[in-house]
Order: structure tokens, then C-alpha cells, then sequence
């Protein structure tokens, strides 16, 4: 079969793209300074900032008598705030941008290591919260990389005329699974939900109309004891003695989840730029998920994309996970760093190791 009959059946399979229309973020009003972590681990201002660029996050709960008074609740499953109350919150922002109701939803996707209840999904939940009667729901998980994954899941969709419109939410409540008395964890996570909407629209086959250009997944399994919580899946339901060792809790390796994260994020952005006929100039912006400054930075030197183009929001969040990608984004439109015509990169990693990064047309 020749070159242009290729072109063509791929034309035929791919009738539609996926245009970003409307964006939205939640966070906790719970704001913990780098400080106040010092009445839970041995660790300084000085000491998580140099290692992460965080200087707060926010957090739905944290085992710290001083600030329980502090924490508001939701009503919620248990009268706590959930991930999908987040969900919601962020969800209904997004509808708000895109002029819509949760009516005209076709597909919702979430992304997240943290769901409400282990059985049913956050996004069935999340479908109710709404009132979303019109739209099919599940979860992914791909630990930070998740609301990557959703996205492409929802292009694919989209992209095959399954679905018009998609709900795209990355949340996650990581103050339930973290180890408060674990330094080299604790001060590196937030909570909250970010939520994108997609929807179908004529694909030209050209690549300066605004809409999902190219979206690129990565997984390397050999590397999942990087990041994991041992106890509480089918293979060691969790004992009273998991929960006294912190075994239900998340663990991670943070040396090589560095080294790791650096060679495959800049790997994956070359990758996606050079397939799509695009070098590191042509980058107007990257929404990246903001795992930890100097992987950041190390990322931008290495693609010798400079780092003022990039949005830079973990500072102010922490580490959130599914949620970060998202989040970034929407800071990225309602700043309006994000303008029209502008080629915005996307990345993200997480525990797997799964990674991804995307191309996107303003």
C-alpha cells in the first residue's frame, strides 16, 4: 500500500481531534507551610525547598494537632472530604469555561491512586456528584501520569466519533496515603483535582489548528518498586501490623525516581517533537506535571527549552500527583500565558513507571 493510501485510511480512522474548550482546579483551603512540618520529621524550610521547591501545600487533613481545628470537611462518604468532592468542584469549573452543563457529557475520565471507596470507581462517583446522566465513566491508573493517560484514552475516543464530548479529571487526596513520619515523603505531596474538557472537532489534518496534536504513553515495569504502598491489594490485604509498619503508606526511592524521570521525560519530549516535525523552538509553552523542581529544571536544560516557558506551580501545591497536569494547564489558560496559536508541550511521570508527553495547539 502506498504512502498516500496510508494517509488517507488514517484520515478515515481519525475523522475527528480533540480541542481543549474549558479548564478547571480545586484545591484544599487547608494551607501547610514548609514550618509547620517540623513538629511532625526532622526537616527545615531550607531543607525541603533546595531538595523539591515547595514551600506549602495544600491538604484535606494532617495527623498535626496544632492545625486540626483548621481542617474544614465536606459531606462527603463518611463525612470527609474525598477525591471526587474535589473532582466535583474542579470538574464544574471546567463545565463553567466551556458554556456547558454536565448534561452534555459523553465521557468522563479520572485519573488517580486515591478514589473514594475501592469499589466503584471515582468516576462513577464523581458521574452522580455531577448528574451526568449522558456520559459513560471510569477511572485509570497511572499513578501521576493519570490524567496524561486519561487524556489520550478520551482523544481516542474522541478522535473515533465514540464520544463528543469528555470530562478529563486528575485528582487525588495523597495526605490519606502518605507517611507522615517518613521526611523523605511527607513534605513532597498536596491534594487536589484539576479537570480538562474535550471535544470533537473537524480534524484538517493540520497541525496549526488548535486541538490535540500527538499524545505519546510510557510504561517500563521493571521499575515499580520505584514508587509503591506494599500492603492492601489482593496479594497482602492490609493487618493491623501493615498499618503499625506504615506498609500501607506510600514508599518511594527517591534517587532513582530522579535519574529516572529526567532521562525519560526528556527522551519522550524529543521524541514527540521531532515525530511531529517540531524542535524545541517552536515550544510557546510547557505544562508539565510538577513533580519536583530540579527534575523540572533538569528537564528544561536538557531540552534546551528555557524554563520561563514553562508554568511553575509547585511551589505553591506540592506534589499532586494525577492532579498536577491538569491543574498546570488551567493555571496556564487563566493566566493567560496560554494564548491562541501557541504549541504547548505536556509531560508527566509517575509510579510504574508510566510517563507521557503530549503536543497540544492553542
Amino acid at each position: 500500500m502506498g504512502q498516500s493510501m496510508l494517509m488517507d485510511a488514517s484520515k478515515k480512522l481519525a475523522p475527528y481531534r480533540s480541542r481543549i474548550i474549558g479548564s478547571g482546579a480545586y484545591v484544599p483551603p487547608l494551607v501547610v507551610q514548609n514550618e509547620e512540618l517540623t513538629a511532625l520529621v526532622e526537616t527545615s524550610d531550607e531543607w525541603i525547598s533546595q531538595r523539591s521547591g515547595i514551600k506549602q501545600r495544600r491538604l484535606v487533613d494532617i495527623p498535626l494537632p496544632s492545625l486540626k481545628g483548621q481542617v474544614p470537611t465536606m459531606e462527603a462518604h463518611g463525612g470527609q472530604t474525598g477525591t471526587a468532592d474535589m473532582a466535583e468542584k474542579a470538574a464544574r469549573l471546567a463545565l463553567e469555561a466551556a458554556g456547558l452543563t454536565a448534561m452534555d457529557l459523553d465521557l468522563i475520565v479520572v485519573g488517580t491512586v486515591t478514589p473514594d471507596l475501592p469499589l466503584p470507581s471515582c468516576a462513577i462517583i464523581l458521574q452522580e456528584k455531577l448528574g451526568a446522566k449522558n456520559a459513560f465513566a471510569f477511572d485509570v491508573l497511572a499513578a501521576c501520569a493519570g490524567s496524561a493517560y486519561a487524556m489520550s484514552v478520551a482523544d481516542k475516543f474522541i478522535a473515533s466519533g465514540a464520544a463528543k464530548r469528555a470530562l478529563i479529571i486528575g485528582g487525588e487526596t495523597l495526605s490519606r496515603i502518605t507517611n507522615w513520619k517518613d521526611r523523605g515523603t511527607c513534605v513532597l505531596f498536596g491534594d487536589g483535582a484539576g479537570a480538562l474538557i474535550l471535544e470533537a472537532v473537524d480534524n484538517e489534518d493540520d497541525n496549526t489548528k488548535p486541538g490535540i496534536i500527538d499524545i505519546d504513553l510510557y510504561s517500563d515495569g521493571t521499575t515499580w518498586q520505584h514508587i509503591w504502598i506494599p500492603a492492601g491489594g489482593s496479594r497482602k490485604p492490609i493487618t493491623a501490623e501493615d498499618i503499625a509498619e506504615g506498609q500501607d503508606r506510600l514508599i518511594m526511592n527517591g534517587r532513582e525516581v530522579y535519574k529516572f524521570a529526567v532521562r525519560a521525560l526528556t527522551e519522550a519530549a524529543q521524541k514527540v517533537l521531532a515525530d511531529n516535525g517540531y524542535t524545541n523552538d517552536d515550544v510557546s509553552l510547557v505544562c508539565a506535571h510538577q513533580a519536583n523542581m530540579r527534575i523540572i529544571e533538569a528537564v528544561a536544560d536538557r531540552t534546551k527549552i528555557p524554563i520561563d516557558r514553562f508554568v511553575i506551580n509547585i511551589d505553591k501545591f506540592g506534589n499532586t500527583s494525577s492532579a498536577s497536569l491538569p491543574i498546570t494547564v488551567d493555571e496556564g489558560r487563566r493566566s493567560g500565558r496560554l494564548k491562541s496559536g501557541d504549541l504547548v508541550l505536556m509531560m508527566a511521570i509517575g509510579a510504574g513507571m508510566t510517563w507521557s508527553a503530549g503536543l497540544y495547539r492553542a
